[in-house]
């Protein structure tokens, strides 16, 4: 991701800019991941798309690293939900491409039988919204501290671009906008 953006910063003839991009959001990374050192990581998992079930990119299994969690599955690859469910992750995350933060949370919990999940069982089910994990960029730090308050919500504030499960129930559940 640096690379490309020193490219098309070098490109457009912005080069010194590029860099400094590049400087914020590394300071901006180790700012966060300096605050997890030495604290419980739960094991995360994260999805890009709901229809096939695609696992998030690599960029998002870094960055739930320096949020403090343990990245699940293979970033990029097709999984299916009862390999999800049998993995039991403490904390759900939905970033679809192009649903913004519309992800239907409740809905996906009920149709994959998720509800048993230790994620379900303890209201950790978030959606994070697209734009801020699904493009490797400067956004990415949103999606970042996103990340960092559904990880350790003892540690980092909320923010916006986040929405979580307040409830689950067998086939219903409530929502609540952070």
């Amino acid at each position: 991701m640096y690379s490309d953006i020193a490219l098309i910063a070098g490109a457009v003839g912005a080069g010194e800019r590029g860099q400094e991009v590049i400087a914020r959001m590394q300071r901006h990374i180790e700012r966060v991941r300096a605050h997890t050192v030495g604290v419980a990581r739960p094991r995360v998992f994260c999805e890009e798309w709901g229809k096939p079930l695609i696992v998030s990119q690599a960029w998002v299994a870094e960055l739930v690293g320096a949020a403090g969690g343990q990245f699940l599955g293979i970033p990029g690859r097709q999984i299916s939900p009862a390999e999800v469910a049998r993995v039991d992750p403490d904390i759900l995350i939905a970033a679809w491409c192009g649903a913004g933060d519309r992800v239907p949370l409740e809905k996906l919990v009920a149709d994959r039988k998720w509800q048993g999940t230790r994620a379900a069982l303890t209201s950790r089910i978030y959606c994070v919204r697209d734009e801020d994990l699904n493009t490797p960029a400067p956004t990415l730090l949103r999606g970042l501290d996103a990340l960092a308050f559904a990880i350790h919500p003892e540690i980092f504030a909320r923010t916006k671009g986040i929405r979580q499960i307040t409830c689950v129930h067998s086939s219903t559940a409530a929502s609540l906008p952070l």
